[in-house]
């Protein structure tokens, strides 16, 4: 388990078994008020790729979860290792802290797995904000769960 505390947020990387109960409720929770709730988007939020995955978790100083997202090895969504379930609360928006995900994410993979690609499915709105942490476009645009997305590579370093 990494934990370490960077402006207000103490991130831990936590694979799937070693999670708590508390944790493991905060984590669906928080991804199914995002992804469900307030994208409207009524699908199996929890699936069987969390058992393989690590979760980045990132709580507030209060204690609350305001980040997640989820690391799974190459062979699961994609040949290459991925990450994907990548959530902010509301209250966390506007003020950096996606990109403090992001950059804990890739800091993450690359200390851990190096010499891996990493392969994404984002959010076309998000295309962006990936293609500036090294990522580029690889596929067109399809739509999953109503929200269009592309594919997007980002090579090892």
């Amino acid at each position: 388990m990494m934990m370490q505390k960077e402006e207000e947020i103490l991130w831990s990387a936590i694979h799937f078994n070693d999670l708590s109960l508390d944790q493991l409720y905060d984590l669906y929770a928080l991804r199914t008020e995002v992804f469900v709730v307030e994208q409207d988007c009524p699908y199996q939020e929890v699936d069987q790729k969390d058992r393989s995955a690590i979760h980045l978790l990132g709580y507030s100083k209060e204690g609350e979860l305001a980040l997640v997202a989820r690391v799974l090895p190459p062979g699961i969504s994609y040949k290459e290792l991925s990450f994907g379930r990548v959530a902010v609360k509301m209250t966390y928006r506007s003020k950096g802290y996606g990109h403090q995900l992001n950059k804990k994410l890739i800091e993450y993979i690359t200390s851990r797995f190096p010499g891996n690609a990493i392969r994404i499915s984002a959010q076309s709105h998000l295309k962006g904000f990936y293609e500036s942490s090294g990522f580029k476009k690889v596929s067109e645009e399809y739509d999953e769960d109503g929200i269009p997305h592309i594919e997007m590579l980002r090579l090892a370093d």
